[in-house]
Parts: C-alpha cells; sequence; structure tokens
C-alpha cells in the first residue's frame, strides 16, 4: 500500500467527501489528522470509520479563526514533525442573491473557502520544507469555478480564485518538491453545513451527463492518483471528477 503510514490532514473531515477521503486513505494504512469544527462529528467520523485512536488526530478546527488554524498546524508539528499530504477539503456552498448577501457572509464565505486554504498551505509547507518532506497538497474545487449561477456569484468566485491558487502555490513550492494540484468533485447532497432544496438536488442530478451520482471511490481514487508516484510530474493541474456536471449547458 502506498499510503501506509503517510501522514493525512483533511479539513471538513467529518462531511460527506471529508469521510470518503479519510475511509480511503485509511484503508490504505494512512496516519490521519481530521479537522472540522463539529468536534461531536469527528468524533462520530472516527468512531464510524473505526479509525483506529493511536493513529489518528482530530482537531476542532474554525476555519474563519487564524488563531484556531496555527494551533492546527501546532498539534501536527508536535505529532507528526510535517504532514505528506494536506487535503483542503473544507467549504461552504451558500445561497442568496447579490442584494440580499450582507458584508459578513461575503467575508465567511471567501474566509472558509479561500483565505483558511491560504493559510493552511502556508503552515503546512512550512512544516513539510523544514522536515525536509515532499509532499502534495490537493484543493477541492469545483466546476463551479468555470461557471457562474445566480445566487451562488460568490462561491463561483471563491472556487475560480482557489484554482489560481493552486497553479501559483503549485509554482512557488515546486523547488522544495512539494507538488499542489486540485480536483473538482462531482455533486453529492446531504451536507449538515449547506444544505439544499430538493428542488435544487433534483435539478443537479437530472443534469449530470454520466447518468449517476458520485461514489465515495470517485474523488478519492483521483486524490489517491495526484498524490501517488505515478502522478510525481503532475503540479498546479485541476482534475475534474463530476461525470460531465461542469460542461453541460
Amino acid at each position: 500500500m502506498e499510503f501506509k503510514d503517510r501522514r493525512v490532514l483533511i479539513t471538513g473531515a467529518a462531511g460527506i467527501y471529508g469521510r470518503w477521503f479519510a475511509e480511503a486513505f485509511a484503508a490504505e494504512g494512512a496516519r490521519l489528522c481530521l479537522s472540522d469544527n463539529r468536534a461531536e462529528a469527528l468524533a462520530e467520523t472516527v468512531r464510524d470509520l473505526k479509525l483506529d485512536p493511536a493513529r489518528t488526530l482530530t482537531h476542532a478546527t474554525e476555519l474563519m479563526s487564524e488563531a484556531s488554524i496555527l494551533e492546527l498546524a501546532g498539534v501536527v508539528g508536535r505529532e507528526w514533525g510535517a504532514p505528506d499530504i494536506l487535503l483542503n477539503n473544507a467549504g461552504i456552498y451558500p445561497g442568496k442573491l447579490l442584494l440580499e448577501t450582507t458584508t459578513e457572509e461575503y467575508d465567511t464565505i471567501l474566509g472558509v473557502n479561500v483565505r483558511a486554504v491560504f493559510i493552511l498551505t502556508r503552515e503546512m509547507a512550512k512544516l513539510m520544507v523544514a522536515e525536509g518532506v515532499k509532499g502534495n497538497v490537493i484543493n477541492v474545487s469545483s466546476g463551479a469555478s468555470r461557471k457562474m449561477r445566480p445566487s451562488r456569484v460568490l462561491y463561483c468566485s471563491s472556487k475560480t480564485l482557489l484554482e489560481r491558487l493552486t497553479k501559483g502555490f503549485a509554482l512557488e513550492l515546486a523547488a522544495h518538491g512539494i507538488r499542489v494540484n486540485a480536483i473538482e468533485p462531482g455533486f453529492a447532497a446531504g451536507s449538515a453545513v449547506s444544505p439544499l432544496s430538493d428542488k435544487h438536488i433534483s435539478e443537479m442530478t437530472a443534469g449530470i451527463p454520466l447518468g449517476r451520482l458520485p461514489t465515495g471511490a470517485d474523488a478519492a481514487e483521483a486524490v489517491k492518483f495526484l498524490c501517488s508516484e505515478k502522478a510525481s510530474f503532475i503540479t498546479g493541474t485541476v482534475l475534474a471528477v463530476e461525470g460531465g456536471n461542469s460542461i453541460r449547458a
């Protein structure tokens, strides 16, 4: 198993994709650090996935708080020295029209989806460089980065910026042997953080060209590929794993 004993930090780990990623890396024998702002949900994730507490770190991280993110970095540094993989999975998907959106809501969307990724990548890259770890950073983006939808303007914009950061960070960290890539995973309904209406879910599902919702393995296999030796010459790329959803009219 290529990822046995690799140290993997996953944000938004108690969410749908976060659990899928945690399960996939645990099955490979990786050591996990699971981050989410919901401490009880994190504990539930560890129990549900039957993760070994001796090989699993958890941290209730408030991604709008730089102090909380730095606290997470401190835990990782003390316990591991550095991660091998940072999976910036956490994100929020609010839906409001411009005339209804407050400045505070703007700050939250960009804060969680972009600013937190910047801080986490900076801090984890510092640890990797100090420890001589030629690691991987994976940012979870969305096909929305290439589209614009009413009421999702800030979300779409945040993912566009995230992909530009991915490419920029890839350029800067290449000198240290650290690769930075992004994936655009498929539409998955059921998030407790960003609830969606039944109508929205039905419309989104009906429009997926390959005719099905994603499974847990779809995005997880893409992440593992990008972090593997098979992808050792890939950095700064964005891989869409969403059944063609982002290319439909």
